[in-house]
């Protein structure tokens, strides 16, 4: 049976303008956008409609599955609250971040991220989710087994995209060993000593391990189809390397040079949307905010708070840092083209209707009012 929605009376941001007027919604495809009122429809008093947010990278599903130290949640439980709040954070489409290579920063378990992929996978088919979920390996190439872990989960149908990642300290994101202290001495409660050894550790299996295990996770990408990011480049050689396994996205650029060289080379980089929304990097690495102003940023991430796309984007805007329409692709359109999603992250006749009712009000974080995913209200 045929279904329809019309919506009237609303901000419609298009991929390069915003339209004052309204949509028809028929068979969870956007059919018409029209300038004007239209007689009948749902009235949305002047507010914003934009894309859903596409989600490339967000560590957010771990926090409802180890709420404390020691504590697991029931998997499908965990699962279904995280996908709450990324559809009511206007994120109609995900990609969950899973560690493969276990670094001594986390006390989950390679069983666990496995279980954990299969509960995303099975949830999805049964229709039980309100945003599409992808999953996204976050290979940690410094760990002597991480090629073991990948093996194991790189048959599940929704792994979409691998990034490979080296936080050892002293280079990438902790090139500032001062930095490295504050985040993991503070975090796993370490004593000097115990911190020595541990970042002494951390070091030789970088040293020993990360250069192979790159090599051999991007030839596993490559047979498989998934698509491959670098992850926290610093220098031109970060990038060169990368060049040379044939990654498509470059994500959280620690320095300027490295994010410009990325561009420069045709790929898309990808920064945490709280980059923007906080003003800089909470690890004292390059700002979203400088990158953007030098045209070397296309693609924001949530990354920890679902809710900063949305936030960042309108952020923006509102401090005419960029238009609304550029601010709200850094969010939809570019990442759906990174992921190579071609019917979505628009709002064009023929797309899928991911959309988000969107309320601002000067002076305080935009309201979601309302996220239809094709069609569909989930929030």
């Amino acid at each position: 049976m045929s279904s329809e929605l019309i919506f009237t009376n609303c901000a419609i941001i298009l991929h390069d303008e915003i339209v004052h007027g309204s949509m028809v919604v028929r068979d969870g495809k956007i059919a018409d956008i029209s300038s004007g009122a239209v007689a009948s429809g749902t009235d949305l008093d002047g507010d914003y409609v934009m894309p859903g947010c596409v989600e490339l990278h967000t560590d957010h599903l771990e926090t409802h599955f180890q709420p404390r130290p020691k504590v697991r949640w029931n998997m499908d439980a965990a699962l279904q609250a995280h996908d709450g709040q990324i559809a009511t954070s206007g994120i109609t489409t995900v990609f969950d971040a899973l560690r493969v290579g276990l670094d001594g920063d986390t006390e989950l378990g390679a069983a666990e991220m496995s279980a954990m992929a299969e509960t995303i996978s099975s949830a999805s088919k049964a229709g039980r989710l309100r945003a599409e979920h992808f999953i996204h390996l976050r290979c940690e190439v410094s760990v002597a087994d991480v090629v073991d872990h990948f093996d194991r989960m790189k048959g599940n149908d929704r792994i979409r995209l691998a990034s490979l990642m080296d936080h050892a300290p002293g280079q990438r994101q902790f090139v500032s060993l001062e930095a490295y202290r504050i985040y993991y001495q503070g975090k796993k409660k370490l004593s000097d000593s115990e911190f020595a050894a541990f970042s002494e550790r951390r070091i030789a299996e970088s040293a020993a391990n990360s250069a192979k295990n790159r090599r051999l996770i991007a030839e596993r990408c490559h047979a498989s189809g998934i698509s491959i990011a670098s992850h926290d480049d610093a220098t031109a050689e970060h990038v060169a390397e990368g060049l040379q396994l044939g990654i498509s996205l470059a994500e959280f650029p620690t320095t300027v040079s490295a994010a410009e060289l990325s561009r420069e080379a045709g790929l898309q980089v990808l920064m945490g949307a709280p980059n923007v929304v906080r003003g800089g990097s909470h690890s004292g690495n390059v700002s979203a905010l400088d990158l953007l102003n030098r045209g070397a940023l296309d693609i924001l991430s949530s990354d920890y708070v679902p809710f900063s796309l949305v936030q960042a984007a309108f952020l923006l805007a509102d401090k005419q840092i960029t238009d609304l329409a550029s601010a709200v692709r850094l969010v939809s359109a570019n990442p759906a083209d990174a992921a190579r999603l071609t019917d979505r992250g628009r709002i064009e006749i023929g797309r899928r209707a991911d959309l988000v009712r969107v309320r601002a009000t000067p002076g305080m974080p935009p309201f979601i009012a309302g996220v239809w995913r094709e069609g569909a209200r989930v929030a």
